[in-house]
Formats: structure tokens, sequence, C-alpha cells
């Protein structure tokens, strides 16, 4: 049996008390790696943006002032000074009651305060007919007006996005510090586990969790490191926790941690070193064989053989210690209240996570109906659910019709329930 099982809260105590997530560490990429990546300094900007005054639209720069009085019928004459091409310095000066033509994104010349749309002049051989006048700044976009030099652009721990990319390329930077996304080993146990692609023999079944678990890593930010299949031996068990610990910042198993006779990975975690296995079973369902160890420092998650109790452990336990590590900042779960279809009952003495469905009905009441759980391995279980509402350990049952909480697993449902 388990040494004792631990209520959901103090295992996550116990878990805080002898680990505390930090980022770890800091690397340089280039800008075409830095999509997702967490941003480990704040960055100032080295020049203005733009660098010199430049024109927002087609025209011609002017002095405004000599454009005052224009209208359709009495339009004022300009004599053209030349013109102005994108990417090269203006080599005119504008005089009084001279214009130069100009194009968007060209530079101010000299001497002109305002530009002219195109659309209210008309080109006369050299003389520029101005039907509507401009004030000055007018159709300008002044030098340091998006990003001045000295400025904070882009804040530490900001993800970058494509927007951020953007702002990175304006300032001339070829490459940029971020945090390191912490490795996690994670490798799946147990003799009937067979790798997706290959021939699924009689008794077998797909490993479904490494490849599950490092999709849910990915999301977070962090490297997934495949491990394969390591079987119940103790001496291959040993050798896969001590490669997986000497490569990665976090180790997440599955299966092998119960009370069968393979089930050996609690015996093997407080060989490796101190302080050793530190939660071993949680008055949780699903997920009670939950154990968690801390070797030299490192994590180490191993979760439940099944699917949905692994993915469900997972969000409660190592979620957070990934975000963390990855320099990330805690999203607040989206949560909803919802009315529940059907009584519930809890599992005696333990916190109960309860798989729901959520659709409103005709009253625009948001109704949470348990997803049919089958057997407790089914993977469709997570597949179908919106998101899970929680029977705490001293409650009797939540009654049909009862207002529940429900925390989302996908952050689209919200947005179609808020529609």
């Amino acid at each position: 049996m388990f040494r004792k099982l631990v209520s959901v809260d103090d295992a996550k105590r116990i878990l805080r008390q002898n680990f505390t997530p930090r980022p770890v560490g800091k690397e340089f990429v280039l800008l075409s790696e830095a999509c997702n990546r967490v941003l480990a300094n704040d960055i100032v900007s080295p020049l203005d943006i733009p660098p010199f005054n430049r024109s927002t639209v087609d025209g011609y720069a002017v002095k405004a002032a000599d454009t005052f009085g224009a209208e359709e019928n009495r339009p004022l004459q300009l004599k053209l000074a030349g013109k102005v091409n994108v990417g090269e310095a203006p080599r005119i000066k504008v005089e009084k009651s001279t214009a130069a033509e100009i194009v968007t994104g060209a530079p101010i010349p000299k001497g002109a305060d305002a530009v002219v749309m195109m659309e209210h002049t008309v080109q006369k051989n050299q003389t520029i007919l101005v039907n509507q006048s401009v004030l000055v700044g007018e159709n300008v976009m002044k030098v340091g007006s998006d990003m001045c030099k000295g400025e904070i652009v882009l804040k530490k721990g900001g993800i970058f996005s494509p927007h951020e990319i953007g702002v990175l390329a304006a300032i001339g930077s070829a490459k940029v510090e971020v945090y390191r996304r912490p490795r996690v080993a994670i490798f799946s146990t147990g003799a009937e586990v067979v790798e997706p692609g290959r021939p699924l023999k009689e008794g077998k079944i797909f490993d479904i969790n490494a490849h599950a678990l490092s999709a849910a890593v990915a999301e977070l930010g962090g490297q997934p490191v495949n491990m394969g299949i390591v079987q119940d031996k103790t001496e291959q068990m040993k050798a896969a926790f001590k490669k997986a610990l000497s490569t990665a910042d976090v180790v997440i198993t599955s299966g092998g941690v119960s009370v069968g006779p393979t089930d050996i990975i609690p015996r093997v975690l407080d060989t490796l070193g101190k302080p050793g296995v530190i939660v071993y079973g949680i008055a949780i369902r699903p997920g009670k064989p939950t154990t968690i160890a801390i070797i030299n420092d490192k994590p180490v998650f191993s979760l439940p053989g099944h699917p949905t109790s692994a993915l469900l452990i997972f969000h409660l336990f190592v979620h957070s210690a990934l975000v963390r590590m990855g320099g990330r900042k805690e999203d607040i779960p989206l949560r909803v209240d919802a009315v529940i279809s059907e009584r519930l009952f809890p599992s005696r003495g333990r916190r109960t996570y309860v798989t729901v469905t959520l659709k409103k009905d005709k009253s625009g009441r948001i109704v949470a109906s348990p997803v049919p759980t089958g057997l407790s391995g089914a993977i469709t279980t997570l597949a179908k659910a919106d998101g899970f509402t929680v029977i705490h350990e001293h409650q009797q049952f939540i009654d049909k019709g009862q207002i529940v909480g429900v925390e989302l697993l996908k952050p689209s449902v919200y947005y179609s329930l808020m529609r």
C-alpha cells in the first residue's frame, strides 16, 4: 500500500517546501528563432524611430504657411523644386513658395514642415496647384514619434509574438537574450506499451502519455525530450533516470507508481539523490498513485499510467513549475460558473475532479454535464472535456441544479460561451 496519502493541498505545500521553481538560465537567439520565447531583460531603444521626419502620404513637401487660403476654386501656385524618393537623403531644400514631390516613407527635405496629399494638387509642368491648405506637421511622422532613444520598448518577461519581433527589427536587433526553455525528459514505463507506428500485438497498447505530455510541455514553452519506453526492471529504470537527470531540468514519467510488483519507480528514486521521494500517493481522484521526488534540486513527477489521470496531475502539479522555470508569468485560470446537470458524489476521503462539457440552455444558463468516463484509462475523457469541477474531500455530494465553478481546459471555450 501507499506509505501515506496526503491531501492535494499538503502535496503542493510539500513540493513548495522542497523545490522553488526559478528560471533555468538565459541564452541569446536569433530574431528568426525568438517567436514564443520569453524576454530575459528590458529592451531599450538605441535610436529614435523613425530616425528622421518622414512623409505618411504621397504628395508634396511644403511650407505650411504657403498653403494657407488654398481652396478648390482658388488654388495657390507653388514652384516644383524636385523630388524626394524613399531610401535616399534629400538633395533639395524647400524654399518659400516651392514644393518637393515626395512619396510615402521618404524623409522630409529641409525647409518643409508639412505634406500636401497628391489628390489635393494638380501639376502643370513645373507648377503645382494646391487646392487645400495644410497645418504644420500634417502628414508628417516626426523623428522619435514611434520610439525614442533610451525608451524601454519591450519589458522583461514578455512573450515574443510577431509584433514584438517587429519592434526588435525596427531598432536593428539581430538577436535577443531570452530565458532558456526548461528541458523536460519524458518516458513511459511498462511491458505493455508500444511506440505509435509500430505493429500492435495482442495485449499491447500504444504509448499515449509520452506524446500527450510532450505536447503539454511544449505548449508551456518547455523543451520536451521523449526518452521512449523503459521496462519495469530496476537497473534499466535506474539507468534511465540517471540519464534523464543528467541532461534535463525536470523529469516526467508515467506508470510504475502504483502498488503492484512491477511498480518500482518510488524505490528507484530513493536511491538516486536527496531528499528523494517527498510525495507518495495523493488523496485525489483520478491520480492517487502520483509520486513526486526531488533529486539533487531537480523535480521528478511520476504520474499514473492512465492518460486522463496523467494529464490532470500534470495540470495540477507540473504546469506551475514549468511556467516559472521558463521565466513566464502564470496566467489566472479561466473559470465560469455553471449549473450541474446531475448529482455528483466524491470518491470517499479524496478530492475528486470531475471533467465536464459546457453548453448554454434555452434560458442562457451555462450547464455543466459530466463526461462519461467509462474506464479510468480513457484518453477521450479529456479530449471531450471543456473543463473540470472539484468535489472537496469533506463534501458529501453536489446536488443536481447546484451552481459550481468550472476551471476551463481550453481558452476557446470561454470565448464561445461569452458570445
